[in-house]
C-alpha cells in the first residue's frame, strides 16, 4: 500500500517521547483527537483509516484552510483498532512482559489523506499542545505498507513493518504471469511510490522472462473525469486482454463503475494483496468485472480469542463512544436520533445483533491483516521490556529518553567486517580456508602422505629387484624417473592446505604442472617403448636404435621443458597471488589462491590433458599386442582414468564454493595418481613379490614364441 510517510494504513508504533528543553514551534491549527483512546503508564498510537475519502476543499493556501470533513466509513478501520486493543490487553494481562506496566492507547482516522494522516502523527508524537517538541522519537511500525521503496533506511531510517515488500510480490506476480503464459499484457499502478515502485520493479523482471508491457497507466482517486476517461480510452484501443493491478481497493471502487459504463468487461485481472482478496471489493464488483481475478496475497493466520474480541462491540463502546455511535448507524442502517429530514430511517435500539446482519464486518478473510498489528504491537512491547530493565519487574514505568532509543543511524562495515548479532558493532569477518587442522585437510594429507609412502615403496622393490626380467623388460630407467615423478605428484597437493600466500599460490599450481608433465611424459615414453619394442621383432627392423635411451631421456626432458616455459611465462606475466573473495558469502571471507593469468592456468591444464590425449591412444593401439610381452594395457586403463578424474573435475571445480574448490582439485590430484600407480605399477608388484617364478625370461617371451 502506499507510503505516505510510512503514515497511512499503518500501525503508528509511536512512543510518545518528547523533551522541552531547546527550540520549540508553534502550532497552528485546529486539534486532532483520537477516536479511541485508553490511558496507561506508556501510550501506543495507532493511525488508521476510518474514512475511505474526505471532502476536497480549496487548497490554494491562501487562506487557513477549513477542518477536513471525512466520509465513507470503512469497518476494516475498526477491526485493525480491535486487533491492536487485543494485543494491547492481552499485554497488560501477561506476568511475562512488562510486568507491572499499564499500556495505553491512542488511535486516530486518517481519513485516507496524507494531509490528515501527517497532522494526526503530529498529535501522537507531540500532543494537542500549542508547544510542538523539535526533538521526539517515533518508529512506525506497518501492517499493510509494502512498498519498496520504504526498505531504504537511508530515507527511512525508523520505519519497520510486519509484511513483505513489494521486492517480492512484484517479482512473483511476472513469474505467475509468465507461467500461465501471458506475454502480451496491460497495466494499471496507483500514482504513488507504492505503485509506481512495485510496477517498476514488476516491469524489469517481466522484460527478462519475456513479457511485453502494452501500456502502463498511472491513476489516482483525485483524478479528473478527463484522466479517467483517457485511461478508459487506451484500454479500450488496446490489444492485450491480462491487466496487471497495482491499486487498492479504493482505486478499484472508484474505477468498476467507470469500467462498467464503457463496456470495459472480460479482462484477466491479476492483482496485489492490497485487492485481491478483500471481501469489501467483492460486494461493490456487481457487474463482476473482476470475476476470475488471480493474484497473491498474506498467508492464512489465526490468532486465538481475536475472532471473538473484534466481534464484541462492547469494546469498542467503553474506548469511543462518538465513534461507536457512528460505527453503529452504518453498520445496522439506523439512527439514534432521527432527523426532521430522514423520517424513514429506523432508531437504533443497541439491541441490534450483528448474527441478524449479512455484514462485511464479520467476514475474517483479512485475519492476516489482523494479525500484523497483532505483531507490530508486540514488537513494540519486547522493546519496551527490554528498554525498560524488565525482569520480574520493570524498574521504570516512565517513557524512555530519546537518547535511549534512537531513530536508527546504519554505519557500512568495511569489507572484512561484519555486524554482530546485536548490529550495533562492527566484527572481523571469519576467515575460511582449507587448513591442517580441520577434518577434510587431515584426511586429504594423510592420503597425500600414503600416496608418497607406497610410491616410494615400490621404487623401493624396483631397485631390488633391478635385474629381474620383468624390470628390465619394462624400462627399468622411465619406470624409476616415471615412481619419482609420481611422489612428486602426492606431494605437490599438499602446497593446495593451508592458508594461501605468495609463495604457496604460485608454486602450487606451477608444481602440480610440471609434475604432471613429467609423470604423463614417462608413461608417454614407455607407451611408445612398447610399440617400438613390439616393432623390432619383426625380420629387418632396426627402430630401437631411433628411441633408445638417450632419446627417450630427451622425450621426457623435451615434453617437460615446454610446461616449464609455460609456467615460467605464467610466473612472469601475471602470476597466482592470495586473494580475499568477499562476494562468496556475506558472513565470512574465503581465502584462495587467485590464479591470475585464466590464459595460462587453462594452458598448463590444457597441455597436461593434450599429452594424456595422446598416451591415451597409443596405449589403446597397442593393447592388443602379445599380452606377457607389454603394458600398453595397463596404459590404457590409467590413461582412462587420469582422462574420466580430469574431465569431471573441470565442472566440479567451477561449481564448487570456497574451500570445496581446492578440496575437489587436490581429489583429483591424488585420484589421478593412484590411478597411474596403481595400473602401471601394481600388476608388477604382485609378480616381483608374490609370484618370483613368473619372473623369468622365459615367462616373458612365452607368448611371444606361441605367437
Amino acid at each position: 500500500m502506499e507510503p505516505v510517510f510510512a503514515l497511512l494504513h499503518l500501525v503508528m508504533a509511536i512512543i510518545n517521547f518528547s523533551k522541552t528543553n531547546g527550540t520549540a514551534c508553534t502550532l497552528q491549527g485546529e486539534s486532532v483527537y483520537p477516536q479511541l483512546s485508553k490511558d496507561g503508564d506508556i501510550i501506543i498510537g495507532g493511525i488508521f483509516p476510518f474514512h475511505s475519502s474526505w471532502e476536497i476543499k480549496d487548497l490554494s493556501y491562501l487562506v487557513i484552510p477549513p477542518p477536513t470533513k471525512c466520509m465513507s466509513f470503512d469497518f476494516r478501520a475498526i477491526q485493525f483498532s480491535q486487533s491492536l486493543i487485543f494485543a494491547i490487553e492481552e499485554i497488560n494481562n501477561s506476568s511475562a512482559l512488562l510486568p507491572g506496566v499499564s499500556l495505553g492507547y491512542k488511535i486516530y482516522d486518517t481519513c485516507s489523506s496524507t494531509a490528515v494522516g501527517v497532522q494526526v502523527a503530529m498529535a501522537l508524537v507531540n500532543g494537542n499542545e500549542k508547544s510542538v517538541s523539535n526533538e521526539v522519537c517515533t518508529k512506525p511500525i506497518s501492517h499493510g505498507a509494502t512498498c519498496e521503496c520504504l526498505s531504504d533506511k537511508r530515507k527511512y531510517p525508523s520505519f519497520l513493518r510486519t509484511i513483505p515488500s513489494d521486492y517480492y510480490q512484484s517479482r512473483a506476480i511476472a513469474e505467475m504471469v509468465r507461467h500461465f503464459g501471458w506475454t502480451w499484457v496491460g497495466a494499471i499502478r496507483r500514482d504513488d511510490d507504492y505503485g509506481n515502485s512495485g510496477m517498476a520493479a514488476f516491469t524489469e523482471v517481466a522484460e527478462q522472462l519475456g513479457i511485453c508491457l502494452e501500456y502502463s497507466l498511472p491513476f489516482f482517486k483525485t483524478y479528473s473525469q478527463g484522466k479517467v476517461l483517457r485511461i478508459i480510452e487506451q484500454i479500450k484501443s488496446s490489444t492485450s486482454r491480462v491487466i496487471v493491478g497495482f491499486v487498492d481497493t479504493w482505486d478499484l471502487e472508484i474505477l468498476l463503475d467507470a469500467f462498467f459504463e464503457h463496456n470495459i468487461t472480460g479482462y484477466q485481472w491479476v492483482g496485489t494483496e492490497a485487492w485481491i482478496f478483500d471481501p469489501a471489493l467483492a460486494t461493490l464488483d456487481k457487474h463482476n468485472i473482476l470475476q476470475g481475478a488471480i493474484g497473491l496475497t498474506i498467508p492464512k493466520t489465526e490468532v486465538t480469542g481475536l475472532k471473538e474480541f473484534i466481534l464484541d462491540l462492547d469494546q469498542v463502546k467503553s474506548a469511543g463512544s462518538a465513534i461507536f455511535t457512528k460505527y453503529w448507524e452504518t453498520l445496522f442502517h439506523c439512527k439514534y436520533k432521527v432527523e426532521s429530514d430522514s423520517e424513514d430511517s429506523a432508531l437504533c435500539t443497541g439491541q441490534e445483533k450483528l448474527s441478524e446482519m449479512d455484514s462485511t464486518f464479520t467476514d475474517m478473510s483479512m485475519m492476516p491483516y489482523f494479525n500484523n498489528v497483532y505483531k507490530g504491537v508486540y514488537a513494540i512491547a519486547h522493546t519496551l521490556h527490554d528498554l525498560l530493565g524488565c525482569k520480574e519487574t520493570c524498574s521504570s514505568k516512565k517513557q524512555p529518553d530519546p537518547l535511549t532509543v534512537n531513530s536508527i543511524k546504519c554505519e557500512q562495515c568495511y569489507e572484512d567486517s561484519w555486524s554482530n548479532p546485536q548490529r550495533d558493532e562492527c566484527i572481523k569477518k571469519e576467515t575460511e580456508y582449507l587448513s591442517y587442522e580441520e577434518t577434510m585437510g587431515i584426511l586429504l594429507t594423510a592420503v597425500s602422505i600414503i600416496g608418497a609412502f607406497l610410491t616410494l615403496s615400490i621404487l623401493v622393490v624396483f631397485y631390488r629387484y633391478k635385474d629381474t626380467p620383468i624390470v628390465k623388460a619394462h624400462n627399468s630407467e622411465l619406470s624409476f624417473l616415471l615412481l619419482f615423478s609420481l611422489t612428486l605428484c602426492f606431494l605437490c597437493s599438499l602446497t593446495f592446505i593451508g592458508q594461501p600466500s605468495e609463495w604457496s599460490c604460485m608454486l602450487r599450481h606451477t608444481a602440480f604442472g610440471i609434475t604432471f608433465v613429467l609423470c604423463i611424459s614417462c608413461v608417454l615414453g614407455k607407451t611408445i617403448v612398447v610399440l617400438m619394442a613390439f616393432r623390432a621383432t619383426l625380420p629387418g627392423s632396426n627402430v630401437m636404435k631411433w628411441f633408445g635411451p638417450p632419446q627417450q631421456r630427451l622425450s621426457v626432458l623435451a615434453f617437460t621443458l615446454i610446461q616449464v616455459i609455460n609456467c615460467v611465462i605464467w610466473l612472469t606475466i601475471s602470476p597466482p597471488f592470495p586473494f580475499k573473495n568477499l562476494k562468496l558469502y556475506k558472513e565470512k571471507i574465503i581465502l584462495e589462491c587467485n590464479v591470475g593469468s585464466i590464459i595460462s592456468f587453462w594452458g598448463v591444464l590444457g597441455y597436461i590433458g593434450l599429452l594424456a590425449l595422446f598416451c591415451f591412444v597409443l596405449a589403446f593401439l597397442a593393447r592388443k599386442l602379445p599380452d606377457n610381452f607389454n603394458e600398453a594395457k595397463f596404459i590404457t586403463f590409467s590413461m582412462l582414468i587420469f582422462c574420466a578424474v580430469w574431465i569431471t573435475f573441470i565442472p566440479s571445480y567451477v561449481s564448487s564454493p570456497g574451500k570445496f574448490t581446492v578440496a575437489v582439485e587436490i581429489f583429483a590430484i591424488l585420484a589421478s595418481s593412484f590411478g597411474l600407480l596403481f595400473c602401471i605399477f601394481l600388476p608388477k608388484c604382485y609378480i616381483i613379490v608374490l609370484k618370483p617364478d613368473k619372473n623369468t625370461k622365459k615367462q616373458l617371451m612365452g607368448k611371444m614364441q606361441n605367437k
